[in-house]
């Protein structure tokens, strides 16, 4: 393999199937593509088990020309950057070391900006783009279609409003062109130092809007926030898979004696945190986006700065929050499964709750839930792959 064939290579991979998310190049493996949630090989023009020099031309290959980072690579063993073929399809590309090997991710970027109704996420999401400040956040496991779904929401902003939109990501992945709004996009490594950075920069440059690819840190996090309650409405993710999760998440980044500090703050600041699960459709055609949404009132502010005790939790909140605009997971995947979008098994893999899930299926009261997000509920199942069993793998 030489430094100029791995275009046709990788064209050769989009063909198996228009539902590919993502290529995988592993050392032992022939090329794979993920479908659907599932890994498959594919031969593409002959190239059968990767040797650890085939990946290691291929991380080179796309490494040409970022000389940001290749450092990254050297120094920190992973670098994450955005890939073009000449056909316009683009990828959010990461390389990462494994046993002196290197390791090549690529996840598709799909042609255009996404809406929120072409991902069918709920239409209350577009009353995101009338907020004037406060954080919203959009949170998920890895490969949940987090940064499609803020690509969409940033769309409808772009759409709606005359504002200055700036984007800071680690890489650039949906290229947003001006409409309405002015869209600046800088990526870090190139654009910016890092996040910190660039999100102090973006201060000074007059944003109404302002995308965080994801809040990595402290520092990044407690600059958001900054943002947020000065006057700024700052969208951004987090690798967390429901709200319970999140709230714990970011107060846990400060110390103890900030906890009751930063659970004000957080309070005060949050406008609205949706958390995604993709779930295989029953007609296997892609998958769909269950959603689960928590937003500010005065009931769940309550509940974060005071912290969730029995009978005062999130997941109550969004429970009987529906007139507000919220929902939670359960109930949502329960509507899936009556809709036939879903089969039953896949809404119970990706459950919170399954036992509770199972009995408001036969129309029966649900059991007492778990206290705290990440304590499981009495007898839980236990089916392999199920939400359960990610949470403390998160």
């Amino acid at each position: 393999m030489s430094f100029f064939d791995l275009p046709p290579v990788i064209e050769r991979m989009l063909l198996v199937s228009k539902d590919i998310s993502d290529l995988n190049f592993s050392v032992g493996r022939s090329p794979q593509v993920e479908i659907n949630g599932k890994l498959m090989p594919v031969e593409p023009l002959g190239l059968k088990r990767l040797s650890p020099y085939q990946t290691e031309v291929i991380a080179m290959t796309l490494l040409q020309g970022n000389p940001e980072a290749t450092a990254r690579l050297a120094r920190t063993g992973s670098a994450d950057l955005s890939y073009a073929l000449p056909s316009c399809t683009r990828f959010r590309v990461n390389i990462f070391q494994q046993r002196g090997t290197h390791s090549i991710v690529m996840r598709v970027i799909p042609n255009g900006v996404p809406t929120i109704e072409s991902l069918g996420l709920p239409t209350r999401l577009t009353d995101i783009a009338d907020l004037r400040n406060g954080l919203v956040l959009l949170t998920g496991p890895t490969g949940s279609g987090k940064s499609s779904t803020l690509a969409a929401i940033i769309n409808n902003i772009n759409r709606t409003k005359h504002y200055h939109i700036i984007t800071i990501e680690d890489p650039i992945e949906f290229l947003h062109r001006h409409i309405n709004s002015t869209v600046n996009q800088r990526e870090v490594g190139s654009d910016a130092i890092d996040f910190p950075s660039a999100l102090r920069a973006a201060l000074r440059q007059a944003p109404k809007v302002i995308l965080i690819g994801e809040m990595r840190d402290l520092e990044t996090t407690e600059i958001a926030l900054e943002a947020a309650e000065t006057g700024h409405l700052v969208l951004s993710t987090l690798h967390t898979i429901d709200a319970s999760k999140t709230v714990n998440r970011i107060i846990g980044l400060y110390s103890k004696s900030e906890e009751l500090t930063i659970r004000t703050r957080l309070a005060q600041t949050f406008r609205y945190i949706v958390s995604q699960r993709l779930i295989p459709r029953a007609d296997g055609r892609g998958r769909v986006a269950a959603v689960e949404i928590l937003k500010s009132t005065q009931r769940t502010r309550e509940y974060i700065a005071e912290g969730e005790s029995q009978g005062k939790r999130l997941l109550d909140a969004m429970r009987d929050g529906e007139i507000d605009g919220m929902q939670d997971f359960d109930s949502t995947i329960k509507s899936l499964i009556e809709r036939g979008s879903i089969t039953k098994e896949d809404g119970l893999d990706f459950a919170t709750n399954q036992n509770n899930l199972l009995l408001a299926l036969q129309g029966l009261s649900p059991t007492q839930d778990y206290v705290h997000a990440g304590e499981p509920p009495a007898n839980p199942s236990t089916r392999n792959g199920s939400m359960l069993g990610m949470i403390d793998k998160t």
